[in-house]
């Protein structure tokens, strides 16, 4: 998610999510569907809350910048492209990614209200964690168990706030537990390698995390 000037309290609700419903997911959801938000702000739903931040740091900028153009480079003709700026949908849920893999054509992947584009249809997500506990909550923990459990099959974070900096490769999700079977942990100046899927073989290296 985009990093944030200041944290920004989401909008809650009053049930954790284990007693959430399918009336509360409703509610949210069309709660989303009618905000109108000041250019430079989005909003997600993020397990039981809406939840809005403004447009990221220049160091977030940088990041997200270097990350999709080396992707694209990767990627080459095959029919996939890094993506950004694009609402991925699941279940009445919501999240924009600064990152995601897809088909080059997005209405190849279209979710059911034509608001952005069904999480079936990414192949793999890239976030770059943010300052403040909130934020490095969101990216690492609340975010990481919506993407596994649409089986988005390769969550990647890009962490400045991990001791000196580090890469952090999930892969081989299970829904059922909302957990990643495997996880690698890459500190930066070595190179993190997507194992699986169309960026099979991408490195994010010392190039793209350098300061």
């Amino acid at each position: 998610m985009t990093a944030l000037a200041e944290e920004v309290a989401p909008v809650m609700v009053d049930k954790p999510v284990s007693e959430q419903g399918s009336d509360l997911d409703e509610v949210l959801w069309q709660a989303w569907k009618a905000m109108d938000l000041p250019e430079g702000y989005r909003a997600e739903i993020i397990e039981g809350a809406i939840e809005v931040s403004p447009t990221g740091r220049r160091r977030h900028g940088v990041l997200v910048n270097r990350l999709r153009r080396a992707l694209d480079a990767h990627l080459g003709r095959g029919g996939y492209v890094a993506h950004q700026d694009v609402n991925v949908i699941h279940r009445q849920k919501a999240w924009i990614p600064d990152l995601f893999v897809a088909p080059l054509d997005l209405d190849e992947i279209p979710d059911e209200d034509g608001l952005g584009v069904d999480a079936a249809g990414v192949e793999m997500v890239v976030e770059v964690a943010s300052p403040g506990h909130r934020n490095l909550q969101r990216d690492r923990v609340r975010k990481r168990r919506e993407y596994v459990r649409a089986g988005i099959p390769v969550y990647v974070i890009v962490d400045d706030f991990d001791d000196d900096g580090a890469v952090l490769v999930l892969t081989s999700p299970d829904p059922k537990k909302a957990k990643y079977a495997d996880e690698h942990r890459i500190p930066y100046g070595t190179d993190a390698v997507i194992p699986e899927g169309p960026a099979k073989g991408f490195a994010i290296g010392k190039e793209i995390v350098a300061f």
